[in-house]
């Protein structure tokens, strides 16, 4: 396998992984309990506000779409040659 498809193969593998995690953590109690580590009362509120909670989902979401185009690419490469 070429070097260049290992890559492609780990950076598909990262934007699946990054994805499903962004797109869960922040509904889970999991977020909230990390939240107790920031400083001050202030983050903890805008953290757990549901645009806030969207925006990470939206940004997971962006990732798994992502990994799925070079997915996509990287098969139908492999069907032509």
């Amino acid at each position: 396998m070429r070097r260049v498809t290992v890559s492609q193969l780990l950076f598909i593998i990262y934007c699946v992984e990054a994805g499903v995690l962004l797109v869960l953590l922040p509904w889970t109690s999991g977020w909230q309990h990390a939240l107790l580590r920031l400083p001050g009362a202030q983050w903890e509120a805008l953290a757990t506000h549901p645009w806030i909670r969207g925006l990470v989902t939206g940004f997971g979401l962006v990732h798994i779409v992502w990994g799925a185009h070079d997915l996509d690419l990287l098969l139908s490469r492999r069907r032509r040659t």
